[in-house]
């Protein structure tokens, strides 16, 4: 532990006047806080007005499997042991929790390092996955070549249920009111996961969209409770990255807060997937595979839903 981890508070006095120029960054061990306190020693921050008080940390998580580096992802502290789990089910090395042979923090003193074994059976079965990998990863994907690999791999998703468009405004609510990063930091994005009946299973909050989702999903995977979930809700765009870690997971239904890219709708209808974005005054617009929102219009010149309330006010 470095000597700023073992530097005591300043007194509450002295803290207070310390406010008005700026706030002392506190260390705290990794994973045990994702928020930081003020500002960085020495970079004044102005807390006054409208100015949030803490800041979102951000720092990089390793993750090993069958003991060699296979990803760097940047990311906030926390759920490190879930965000594993469903990082590496996005990825196609794992598939159900059976595969697990062992997951574990690398020591039991920090959290930054997880580490991954697999039953003799699955590592045999994807070790062309591992061959050569290893990198840094951020809010980026991997590339076309990442796409073409998931078609090959995952299957088209079933019908297996439809949820009202009425209640998806409630779902979004339900995020708002839970996103406690958010309202401290005004930096993170948060993934919900919802059941046919639309009630709450996972929500986890994040610097990356896609860190969220990877935390929520393997907070599901962990439990053997995957196969409740139908619909994943992100507080940002559908990227073509979110679409291929709901199709990992088998969420048949994505809405977001911001519109798909082109690339994502396009995965989307190969994988026979819905994409449905909440916009300004609380329309549900359907860009993909309107059959699962009940009382959805069609996609028109104006595929539009419009919903009672606007969910979308305390988001912004």
């Amino acid at each position: 532990m470095r000597s700023e981890d073992r530097r005591a508070p300043a007194p509450e006095a002295g803290r207070a006047a310390a406010q008005h120029d700026r706030t002392e960054l506190i260390r705290r061990p990794p994973g045990r806080d994702p928020l930081k306190l003020g500002a960085l020693r020495g970079i004044p921050f102005p807390v006054g007005g409208d100015a949030p008080r803490q800041l979102l940390c951000e720092e990089p998580l390793a993750i090993q499997v069958q003991g060699g580096l296979y990803a760097v992802v940047i990311r906030t502290p926390g759920e490190e042991i879930a965000h594993a789990a469903g990082f590496t089910l996005a990825e196609g090395i794992v598939r159900h929790p059976a595969d697990i042979e062992r997951i574990a923090h690398c020591d039991v003193e920090a959290s930054d390092v997880v580490s991954l074994t697999l039953t003799a059976e699955r590592h045999a079965q994807i070790a062309d996955l591992l061959h050569g990998h290893g990198g840094l990863r951020a809010a980026c994907g991997s590339g076309r070549r990442w796409i073409q690999d998931v078609l090959r791999r995952v299957a088209p998703l079933e019908d297996p249920a439809s949820i009202p468009v009425a209640g998806v405004a409630e779902c979004i609510r339900a995020l708002c009111d839970r996103q406690s990063l958010r309202r401290a930091t005004r930096a993170s994005h948060a993934c919900a996961l919802y059941d046919a009946d639309l009630r709450l299973l996972a929500l986890s909050e994040d610097v990356g969209r896609h860190n969220a989702v990877d935390k929520a999903v393997g907070q599901l995977f962990l439990r053997a409770e995957l196969s409740r979930a139908l619909v994943m809700l992100v507080s940002s765009r559908i990227s073509y990255e979110l679409v291929v870690k709901a199709a990992r997971a088998r969420i048949p239904i994505i809405l977001a807060l911001s519109h798909p890219t082109a690339s994502a709708v396009e995965l989307g209808a190969k994988l026979n997937m819905t994409l449905a974005t909440i916009r300004e005054h609380a329309r549900v617009r359907v860009h993909r595979g309107g059959h699962r929102i009940r009382g959805a219009r069609p996609a028109t010149r104006r595929p539009s839903t419009r919903l009672a309330g606007d969910p979308r006010r305390n988001h912004r």
